[in-house]
């Protein structure tokens, strides 16, 4: 591996500005560079390996989450490295199964049948959070704003969510994860017991898997990049 990078040098093989790679340094994207006498960086072969593992697993899941993954690949023991490359495609997985249920369910939204459709039958504010993968305040946002009209019930007039509400959730859940902002959703949401507003959510959801399958992809891409970081996570920098 090459070694003695200045900061230019390494900025232009990795396909970063010099402020890039110094603002990826401070982030801990890669290690702090070696300074010469002078006080100018010099950096390594690794260092230009992380580099090109961070903008493919960037392309995947997203800057932030790959700044956070990359300072925690860098740093742990290869088998716990390796865990985490792992959990990143499960999470794609689970995001992919959370829309498949969304748009499993859209043609009960509204029906008489939505408590076969595979709801489940009513369930708690916490039961729904858990089954989401989001918090329970995130359900009683999407209240205020109109999303979600739970049923009270109890002394205690704890939220209920009915199996319709249930498939309403999920289509929620499945845009927010894909970036929709409260009004689209909000005019989606408005519109389900209506032919119209099903397909419109159809093509939403539709839209989700496309994504989330290019995602997958650029993570298989990046799986490469990162397998010559990890096999060189034993090395000195």
């Amino acid at each position: 591996m090459p070694h003695g990078l200045r900061t230019a040098e390494l900025a232009r093989a990795a396909g970063y500005s010099d402020q890039q790679v110094r603002d990826l340094e401070r982030l801990g994207v890669i290690p702090p560079a070696a300074r010469s006498a002078n006080g100018y960086r010099s950096y390594t072969g690794a260092h230009l390996v992380a580099l090109r593992a961070y903008r493919a697993l960037a392309r995947a899941i997203g800057p932030v989450a790959a700044r956070g993954a990359l300072a925690e690949l860098r740093t742990r023991p290869i088998a716990e490295a390796a865990a985490l490359v792992d959990e990143l495609h499960a999470g794609l997985a689970r995001e992919r199964e959370r829309v498949l249920a969304a748009r499993g369910g859209l043609a009960a939204i509204g029906s008489a049948d939505a408590s076969a459709a595979g709801a489940g039958g009513a369930m708690s504010i916490t039961e729904l959070a858990s089954a989401l993968d989001v918090r329970s305040s995130t359900l009683r946002y999407w209240e205020t704003e109109g999303l979600l009209h739970p049923d009270r019930v109890g002394s205690v007039a704890a939220r209920s969510y009915s199996a319709a509400q249930i498939l309403v959730a999920r289509v929620v859940a499945a845009l927010r994860e894909g970036g929709a902002g409260i009004p689209a959703i909000r005019s989606v949401v408005a519109t389900l017991g209506e032919e119209s507003g099903v397909a419109a959510a159809e093509r939403s959801l539709d839209a989700r898997l496309d994504a989330l399958a290019e995602r997958s992809v650029m993570l298989l891409r990046a799986s490469g990049a990162l397998a010559e970081l990890l096999d060189g996570a034993d090395q000195a920098w």
